[in-house]
Order: structure tokens, then sequence, then C-alpha cells
């Protein structure tokens, strides 16, 4: 009988507790021997070292160490790594790809709940519930029938809202599938998005200052690259009409904070950003108290149980590895950009 090949997780501590219940750990335990179930962080103590030179497969998540050419010439077994999150670049430095280790990401499983969460996050904020929210506990029910909301505001609710999606990502794609059958008017921009593939979506493909000026919402989602650094500054923002909402839970880095901080102070734009920069934010920045800025601490991405989703694509990964049957979500070094 052959002998299972021998799994080691390697992860921050407390998640190996969110990642897998009874059935997860079942699954593993029918395909790989463990050799520990208590997650490592540290390759280079005598532990560590010693699980990590008889390791074949790697589970790993956040807070697992780098695969630096010193450690990867201590693991000579090493020939998978299942990474049970979104982009690999923290376990797979420039000399991981020398070596012919196969490496799958959760991506596509941490994409859902990043599109599950900006889709309601841009509901919420068509109805602008957040400031509603606070003037309803500050006035505490008095005036009649409690908080009043102008009826003929026309900037709040999501009856035909056209929605502007800056980069068709794996969560940008999530999102307007959602938000086309929902029956908003949906607009792309991604350089790389063919008008054809935009319509096949249900969506109008457009450029980025054509589709600022035209959206009720702008929900960001392209990838960190030198390119988009700060692709939304001032003159972006100035295009956005008036009393629009600008949702990013994408990265900090798409953003100029520096510019969006007078648009918002001015109320003249409405935001909810997930992912500040710098993030966090330094506690005297002015966005934790404006009443048109809702904050949210990185919590778009899997929290709570959706963590038992990337888990259960890590372990169908290393089940397929296994079992002689091709990964569907290995990542190649000239993917990183795409899942960073």
């Amino acid at each position: 009988m052959t002998a299972k090949p021998k799994l080691l997780l390697a992860m921050r501590d407390e998640l190996p507790a969110g990642f897998f219940g009874p059935e997860e750990w079942t699954r593993l335990e029918a395909v790989t021997d463990i050799i520990l179930r208590d997650a490592l962080t540290d390759f280079d103590d005598p532990t560590g070292a010693a699980a990590l030179r008889d390791a074949d497969i790697l589970l790993a998540a956040w807070g697992v160490p780098p695969l630096t050419e010193a450690r990867l010439a201590r693991a000579p077994n090493l020939k998978m790594v299942a990474y049970a999150a979104a982009s690999v670049r923290a376990v797979a430095p420039p000399p991981f790809w020398r070596r012919d280790i196969l490496i799958t990401s959760a991506v596509s499983a941490m994409a859902v709940p990043v599109a599950e969460f900006t889709f309601a996050a841009i509901i919420m904020c068509g109805k602008d519930v957040f400031r509603i929210r606070d003037t309803h506990r500050e006035q505490r029910g008095t005036g009649g029938f409690g908080t009043r909301i102008s009826m003929d505001v026309s900037h709040l609710g999501n009856y035909r809202r056209r929605i502007g999606i800056v980069g068709a990502s794996r969560i940008g794609r999530l999102t307007i599938e959602m938000l086309v059958h929902a029956n908003f008017a949906v607009a792309v921009y991604d350089p790389f998005l063919s008008a054809e593939d935009a319509a096949a979506m249900g969506a109008t493909k457009m450029d980025l200052h054509p589709l600022l000026g035209w959206s009720d919402t702008v929900s960001l989602h392209a990838p960190v690259l030198p390119e988009t650094h700060h692709m939304i500054g001032a003159a972006e923002l100035a295009l956005m009409a008036d009393n629009a909402v600008l949702i990013n839970t994408a990265r900090g880095w798409l953003l100029d904070h520096d510019a969006l901080l007078p648009e918002v102070q001015s109320g003249r734009l409405r935001v909810l950003i997930d992912t500040p920069d710098p993030e966090p934010l330094p506690p005297e920045s002015p966005l934790y108290d404006l009443p048109n800025v809702a904050l949210t601490p990185h919590i778009a991405g899997a929290q709570g149980n959706e963590l038992r989703r990337l888990a259960d694509l890590a372990i169908t990964e290393i089940e397929r590895f296994v079992t002689g049957q091709p990964p569907l979500f290995a990542v190649s070094e000239t993917e990183l950009d795409r899942i960073a």
C-alpha cells in the first residue's frame, strides 16, 4: 500500500479552528498523513524545520513564512502548496518559482464574500443607511413618527441606479452578475475587457472618465499594479456627480485619499472604504468622523464561517493532487499580478 503524502499546516495559530471542522479534518486524513494539527508560523525553529523537511504538501494561509531559497533547500520532499487564501506572494517569493512545486490559490473562493459584501454595500449606500442610522440614533424616535426621511431625495434609493465597476476581476465579475440579476444598470471599465465580453455579462464597457461621470455608484475592483496607483485621484473624483457613492473593497493603493478628503469634507460625495491607505488609518484621520463616510476594517473578505469555503477549495485541490487529477486553481508566476 502506498504511503499517504505528509501534510503540514502553516498559518496563524488561530486559523485552523476557523478553517477545519470534523468534516474538513476527515477529508484531509483520508488522503494525507497530517504531521501536526497545530499550525506552524516558524520554519526555522527545530520543530518547524523538522516538519518542513518531512512535508510533501503544505496547506498554508495568512501568517505562513515565505518559502525562501534557504527554506526550500530544507524541504526536499515538498511537491505542493495549497494556499487557502488569495494572493500567494507571501509564501512564494522569486526563488520558489525555480522549484517544480505546484501551488494553488483559494482566490476564487475569497472572491465570493467580497462580491457579496460589495453588492450589499451598494444597496445600503444607495439608501444612505449609515448616515440615516446615525441620525436616527441621535433623534431617538423624537418627532412624531420618528426620524423623518424626505421622500423626494432624488439621490436616495436603488431603482434604476447606475453602477460603475472599475476592474473586471473575479470579484468585479461576480459583483456585476449580482447587480445585473437585480436589474441595476451596470457599466464596467477594464482596459483588457472587450465590449463584447462586457455585453455578455450584461454590462456596458466604458472608459474610466465617462464611467465616473455616468455612475451613481462607483465600486473599485482593479488589481494592485504600478499603473493603478491612485488611478482615482482629484481629476477623477471631480468627474463624479454630487451625492455619488464611491466604494473601495479592493486596495487603498487605487485611491488617492488626500484627494478624496476635500470631496467628502464638503459633503459632495459619499464613500464606503473597507481597505484604506494607510491601513489602518491613523486615529486622527478625519474620515472616522464624517457622516458621509463609512469605514470598515477590511472585513469584506472571508470572515468567520466563510473560512470554511476557503478550506473546502484548498482541500479539494489536495484531494485532486493526491489522486492524480489536474488542479483547478493552479497559479503560475506570470499570474501573480492578476490575483494580487
